[in-house]
């Protein structure tokens, strides 16, 4: 009787310790149902989480675990996927994908995982970082109060972006929204800001010459290119903003400062779509599916200004979102402004009418910028939003008839020459002193006389004036950015004094 006792258990517990090997085997190991467009449908990996790296045998291609289903498992997959075949198996590696980052890919372009296309060799020294994280908490934070300047008049005076911030740049194709991030990363030069621009679904050779631009201006030395072009798989272009997140987050964590620049959400929407759509999600509006807001909010809120406790580092983030025909009520560009600290609208009846950058003042605006704005530009700049948005609304009824009485004349004369004064060419950014004398002669009235067709011949003049009447003042506003008395004083004199001297329309 105790042997049979004895036999039963060991027969029960072999019993057991199988069922458990077989449960182990299906925890870690599946087996593939299906391939098809990047997309591997996997049966098994019972355990698996969400993001979860998984390994193909035998190529030893790797996927990322994004669909948990009843019975199986949809993975995206990052390498070729042409060798991949039903049957297959995959393995569990029970870690997140993580990405290179730090000093060393500076200077450099790399694809969505961190692996350099820019055909200079490996890179060498990076830190790995998972390329997602929880976004720091309200704790860990503290209130924007640095300005970040762009360089662009029309952005710093009236839409200024503050050092952890998050500004939207919206609008059509084709009318400067890159042209906005491009001028914003030249203007970091001699700054503590490192940059890392990330293009989803561009056409390579725009990306080529985004490259070309930052290599000729010596913006290269302290930014990362992160390139996920059209040609690339959906769930590259998925990946890439993440990718150059975690690339800020470096820097930010290690007490510096980061700017993410990142050219288009849009893009990266739409190949979220395609990677739902060939995982079965159910689409919803626009067939997008239900969690596409989550895609972007948990990317967003990871720009921040850090506490002092952690070190004080900042990642400022530039978006950018492609409307059609200037629809921004559509799903993604509403999702996008809402998640947002701000917007710069670009419009394309203002760029066709030759207004660089065509920022439509009356939609455009920045929720918390203006409490890092510069004090020299905040002083100077400060009614400038409400004269334009003044000047637009009156140029509309002077359209009508041309009766005009002399102060309304003179506040669409002076309008005119405002909108000028704001004009910029591309690949020029303007330092805080150079802005704040062409805004003080602007806002002050000594440009009143001078043509609007005089304007930039004005602001080149003034500014090659001022370095010989004044050598010292660019450096002293730019190192302090303060409106003192004595700045004032100093300013006016130019003023005055270029005045006497300048020859129109020569």
């Amino acid at each position: 009787m105790s042997k049979l006792r004895t036999d039963e258990i060991a027969s029960a517990l072999k019993k057991s310790l199988d069922n458990h090997k077989d449960a182990l085997k299906l925890e870690s190991v599946g087996t593939v149902i299906q391939v098809r467009d990047g997309i591997a449908e996997v049966y098994g990996l019972d355990k698996v989480q969400a993001g979860e790296m998984v390994e193909f045998e035998p190529g030893g291609e790797r996927g990322l675990a994004l669909s948990l289903n009843e019975g199986s498992v949809g993975v995206i997959i990052l390498d070729d996927y042409k060798g991949i075949k039903e049957g297959n198996t995959v393995k569990r590696s029970q870690r997140q994908l993580d990405i290179p980052t730090g000093e060393a890919l500076l200077g450099r372009v790399v694809d969505a995982l961190g692996r350099p296309i820019d055909g200079k060799g490996e890179i060498i020294g990076a830190s790995n970082r998972p390329m997602e994280i929880i976004a720091p908490r309200v704790l860990e934070r503290k209130a924007v109060h640095e300005p970040l300047q762009t360089g662009l008049k029309a952005v710093d005076a009236m839409v200024p972006i503050g050092r952890g911030q998050r500004e939207l740049v919206i609008g059509d194709r084709q009318i400067g929204k890159t042209a906005i991030l491009v001028d914003t990363i030249i203007n970091q030069k001699n700054t503590d800001v490192y940059c890392v621009y990330v293009a989803v679904g561009q056409k390579a050779s725009a990306v080529k010459e985004v490259v070309e631009a930052l290599e000729k201006a010596g913006a290269m030395d302290y930014t990362t290119v992160v390139s996920s072009p059209a040609s690339s798989p959906a769930a590259l272009q998925f990946l890439a903003p993440y990718a150059a997140a975690a690339m800020g987050e470096h820097f930010m964590f290690d007490g510096k400062h980061s700017l993410l620049l990142i050219d288009d959400l849009s893009k990266q929407a739409n190949a979220y779509r395609e990677i739902s759509l060939l995982l079965r999600r159910p689409p919803g509006r626009e067939a997008y599916p239900g969690d596409v807001f989550y895609l972007h909010s948990r990317l967003l809120e990871r720009a921040s200004k850090l506490s002092d406790k952690l070190g004080a580092g900042s990642m400022t983030c530039l978006p950018v979102i492609e409307t059609l025909e200037g629809n921004e009520t559509a799903y993604i560009p509403t999702n996008v402004i809402s998640i947002t600290d701000g917007q710069i609208f670009l419009y394309p009846d203002l760029f066709n009418a030759g207004v660089r950058p065509s920022i439509n003042v009356g939609l455009s605006v920045s929720r918390v910028g203006g409490a890092a704005q510069t004090n020299i530009i905040k002083k100077l700049g400060g009614s400038l939003r409400l004269e334009l948005a003044q000047y637009r609304e009156i140029e509309a009824f002077a359209k009508f008839g041309s009766d005009l009485d002399e102060r309304t004349q003179a506040r669409l004369d002076r309008g005119q020459r405002m909108v000028e004064i704001l004009k910029q060419p591309q690949y020029s950014p303007m330092s805080v002193g150079e802005m704040a004398l062409v805004l003080y002669a602007g806002t002050k009235g000594y440009l009143d006389a001078v043509e609007v067709g005089d304007i930039s011949q004005y602001e080149s003049e003034i500014l090659t004036f001022v370095n010989h009447e004044d050598p010292d003042l660019m450096n002293e506003i730019n190192k302090e950015a303060k409106l003192t008395d004595e700045i004032d004083k100093r300013l006016k004199s130019v003023c005055q004094k270029f005045a006497k001297v300048f020859k129109k329309g020569e």
